[in-house]
């Protein structure tokens, strides 16, 4: 355990524009843990390339992506935020558990089945190994808690069976992580498949509002959300569309659900859209000033970038030097 505090792990691809519900539903909570735990927060870049990047563009978002943790409140003093490629444990640990996880269990992962679906040209192995390259980005920490949606629980169900295996055959090495149940943040779905959560790989680049999005953008966007033909504002799962602004309006003004009906009683669905648009903008204009400020001192990020590396490794090889010397590799000679 680092400190006294318990250890928590977290992290985003470098692919995509991060959108709302990335926000509301994830960034904006991991700034309340803070206090509570020791937290790393990874910019995943090495988990990135299962899917082809083009390298100028997977560069230009990982900074992006890092600069973005900051922006929103991440203090890179109290929080580690650093690139998962310039801790070489990743993948080396990565290695080493593959030799302890199993095909069947490989082969049950829903999200391998989802991803080669979409990626028929290029199911790699990489794909394929991923849970094992997550379950090493946690277990390197000796992470106590990890935030994850439903999407993600798999990875850290097969991360506890592998940590289980690796500590019934060599003694006490892994904690085992456990998931990170806080309070619950905004489900944030498509504007325009609000079945759906919005993401950033949507095709449809109106069901999704990008953290960058200007004012007019993120207007234009919520005055075609997808709504119904009933014409009154409420709250209810049989109005999915008009549940999800409802919830977006919620998520950026602290209101709740019925405030919000009574605010638009009688009123049109024009009103609301109008309303949740200009809430959104409001939301995210001071982030989109602090990453215009934090994108123009490039000598503070450089030296988060280097620093927080430095940080992640120190702690990551305390872990690796532990595995390699029980599974038998020689020591290193200093």
């Amino acid at each position: 355990m680092i400190q006294d505090k318990k250890v928590l792990f977290s992290g985003m691809q470098a692919t995509g524009n991060l959108t709302l519900g990335n926000y509301l539903g994830a960034l904006k909570n991991w700034v309340k843990l803070s206090d509570e735990y020791e937290c790393f927060y990874c910019v995943v870049d090495e988990h990135s390339i299962t899917v082809r990047q083009d390298p100028a563009t997977l560069r230009k978002r990982a900074r992006a992506l890092l600069t973005l943790y900051i922006a929103a409140g991440l203090d890179p003093e109290k929080n580690c935020i650093y690139y998962q490629s310039h801790v070489s444990a990743h993948a080396e640990l990565a290695w080493i558990l593959n030799c302890y996880t199993y095909m069947g269990e490989l082969n049950r992962m829903t999200q391998f089945k989802d991803k080669a679906a979409k990626h028929a040209d290029n199911i790699n192995a990489g794909l394929f190994t991923y849970p094992v390259l997550m379950a090493a980005d946690i277990l390197l920490f000796q992470a106590d808690v990890v935030p994850v949606g439903i999407d993600q629980k798999q990875h850290l169900e097969i991360t506890r069976d592998i940590a289980q295996r690796f500590n019934s055959i060599y003694g006490d090495t892994f904690t085992i992580p456990e998931p990170y149940i806080g309070k619950a943040g905004a489900k944030i779905m498509s504007l325009q498949n609000p079945e759906k959560k919005m993401s950033k790989s949507d095709e449809n680049p109106n069901g999704s509002i990008y953290l960058m999005d200007d004012t007019d953008t993120i207007i234009r966007k919520c005055k075609r959300a997808v709504t119904d033909s009933e014409g009154c504002v409420r709250y209810r799962d049989e109005q999915p569309g008009v549940k999800n602004l409802i919830d977006i309006y919620c998520a950026c003004t602290g209101k709740l659900p019925s405030d919000v009906e009574r605010e638009f009683d009688g009123k049109g669905y024009g009103e609301l859209k109008m309303a949740v648009g200009e809430a959104v903008a409001a939301q995210l204009a001071p982030l989109q000033s602090e990453v215009a400020r934090l994108e123009k001192d490039k000598a503070y990020i450089d030296g988060v970038i280097k620093n927080n590396a430095e940080k992640a490794a120190y702690f990551a090889n305390k872990t690796l030097r532990k595995v390699q010397r029980k599974v038998g590799f020689p020591d290193r000679i200093r």
